[in-house]
């Protein structure tokens, strides 16, 4: 793909997600979805092979099908109420239909079955970009959304999510396949304190965000696609076999790394509304995503490839420079957990 496609292509999926983001009327966020998932196909089947056409697929039919869901029910809903208005949405059938369709976009249990197909039939950015930037307009929907939407039923998809996020995660030996199954654990974790604490879920978000790139920037860096190739991650660079292992143990939610604040906010949270089995569920499931990232901190630190002496090693390629958004969001991934208390005053 030319540099001035790509441009225009980055530049329709930002413009999408703001459409939506800054929207009042439904049409309006339907069309800035519509916008986000054009834009996005291309640069998924940009490989030209039949796995990211079929990925491409994929993504098109899921999120047609999550779209044509959110604008039936805000038809069904301005017929019942006489009006298009995001925030009033107040008609019952309504409100399944989009908790529904937005559970589909995002790729939440048990809606997901999408996502892992899809991020591993694309390049490592083009998965970048799903798990993080086309999270935004979804979320931004149930958070205008939120007053109106069945607590009970957001932390049941919370909860299927987190625990199948971890399950599934658990035989995957690909790199890309791992990543969606963390992202799935993830949202689920931002669904169960929706309704709750919707600020936790922003933070979250952001978190979330920033540890992903972070990962995936390293992944792309060290072009790392099975959890093998992470082997020889050393020989590429020490110090980037370190950061790798600090950033899985984050996304982990180990202390005292910034992945715990998250998790330590929302399980406080559903404590002090006496949801304890909900939080001891999301616990546990926690455990099962921990294992994988564990898995990975391995592979990537503990073990070297049986390398022959007339093996090419990696750093004898040209190498890849490190970016500034690297260092950037692996900083934040790493020390942000002593801004806890400047953050939830």
């Amino acid at each position: 793909m030319s540099p001035t496609v790509f441009t225009i292509m980055i530049s329709s999926l930002a413009t999408g997600t703001i459409i939506t983001m800054t929207s009042h009327h439904w049409l309006m966020a339907w069309i800035g979805l519509e916008m986000n998932t054009l834009a996005i196909i291309p640069v998924i089947s940009t490989m030209y092979n039949p796995r990211s056409t079929e990925a491409a697929t994929k993504y098109f039919l899921t999120q047609a099908a999550a779209s044509a869901m959110i604008l039936f029910s805000s038809m069904i809903n301005a017929w019942q109420t006489g009006t298009w208005d995001i925030t009033n949405l107040s008609y019952s059938p309504a409100h399944i239909l989009l908790t529904t369709a937005l559970a589909m976009k995002l790729g939440l249990a048990p809606m997901h079955f999408w996502l892992p197909e899809v991020l591993q039939g694309s390049t490592l950015t083009t998965a970048l970009i799903i798990t993080t930037w086309q999270k935004l307009a979804p979320m931004a929907l149930i958070f205008m959304t939120l007053n109106n939407l069945s607590t009970t039923t957001l932390i049941l998809l919370g909860l299927l999510s987190s625990i199948i996020g971890g399950w599934g995660g658990l035989n995957q030996t690909q790199t890309r396949k791992i990543m969606a199954f963390s992202s799935i654990a993830h949202l689920g974790w931002m669904i169960t304190i929706a309704s709750i604490m919707p600020n936790i879920m922003i933070l979250n978000l952001v978190i979330y965000m920033i540890m992903t790139t972070a990962l995936f920037c390293s992944l792309i860096l060290s072009k790392s696609k099975t959890i093998q190739d992470t082997t020889a991650t050393w020989t590429l660079s020490p110090t980037l076999t370190t950061m790798m292992m600090i950033l899985l143990l984050s996304l982990g939610g180990l202390p005292p790394l910034t992945g715990f604040m998250p998790k330590w906010l929302i399980l406080e949270e559903l404590v002090a509304q006496n949801l304890s089995p909900t939080a001891t569920i999301m616990a546990m499931s926690a455990l099962l995503s921990l294992f994988f990232y564990m898995r990975l901190t391995y592979t990537t630190t503990l073990t070297l490839s049986p390398n022959t002496a007339q093996a090419k090693f990696k750093w004898r390629f040209k190498p890849n420079r490190t970016t500034l958004l690297m260092w950037a969001s692996s900083t934040i991934s790493i020390f942000f957990l002593p801004l806890t208390p400047l953050i939830t005053q």
